[in-house]
């Protein structure tokens, strides 16, 4: 009779822990489902280039749930938007803490360091993600590299990164921009031309690429090209710094015609 009492009270005893464990797991299953309505909407904020909006809804969702690497980069693209890069570097490691192989948080979290100017911390971000083979996008931390040894003034390594980008993505305008900054820097101006032409028919809503576009045709002489391309780098970067500085470009090329 005690054997059976025993018995019984197993049986209850485990379906009791088996009921909590449903439980459990339904709450988290909930919680995940919550945490990531509102990093979708949050995303969405993003595209729209709402920033403050996206930080928000982001931040709703890691008080809900925090352990999603996919919301913790969101984090980190949101606090760089914000110019928070110390921020955002913080939250692209807890995405790389949470998933080891994903590789965009890497790349971004190598951006984050270029910003901060923290070159070989990028470097090392950037050589990772190029070297994962199932990394769809190798042009990007390519490009990237190619950023840093312009800075680091490795201008013969800027163009062989740049020059892999574009072996990946042949016409991509961020690494064709860059390339022809590199071919400006060491005075080949008519291959500079080349390129950001190029450059600028893959990307026209790019004001800064016309910017150096102008400076290339300033280079070579051809100031009336350099004078119009100003005009047009000016009035797409109303209201900024450089934008401004077209238009004091364009003002003082003209002097040469």
């Amino acid at each position: 009779m005690t054997s059976k009492k025993g018995a019984f009270f197993f049986c209850l005893l485990m379906a009791m822990v088996c009921g909590l464990g449903a439980c459990i797991g339904s709450n988290l299953t909930l919680e995940k489902e919550r945490s990531k309505a509102s990093r979708d909407l949050g995303e969405a904020y993003m595209n729209q280039k709402a920033y403050t909006r996206a930080l928000r809804e982001f931040l709703k969702a890691e008080e809900i749930y925090a352990k999603d690497p996919f919301l913790q980069n969101d984090l980190g693209l949101a606090y760089m938007a914000k110019k928070q890069y110390e921020k955002a570097i913080t939250h692209f490691q807890k995405a790389l803490e949470l998933k080891p192989d994903y590789t965009p948080a890497r790349n971004n979290l190598g951006r984050a360091y270029l910003e901060k100017e923290n070159w070989e911390a990028a470097i090392d971000c950037f050589k990772e993600a190029k070297d994962d083979l199932l990394y769809a996008t190798p042009h990007y931390p390519l490009t990237n590299l190619g950023f840093v040894y312009f800075h680091k003034g490795d201008y013969e390594k800027s163009v062989r990164y740049y020059k892999k980008a574009l072996d990946y993505m042949r016409n991509f305008p961020k690494a064709l921009h860059g390339l022809g900054r590199v071919y400006m820097k060491t005075g080949r101006y008519n291959k500079a031309v080349e390129v950001l032409e190029k450059a600028a028919k893959e990307a026209p809503e790019e004001g800064r690429i016309y910017l150096d576009l102008g400076k290339a045709y300033r280079n070579i002489h051809q100031y009336n090209k350099s004078y119009k391309t100003f005009k047009k780098a000016a009035a797409m970067g109303k209201e900024t710094e450089w934008g401004e500085r077209a238009a004091k470009m364009a003002e003082e090329v003209w002097k040469f015609e």
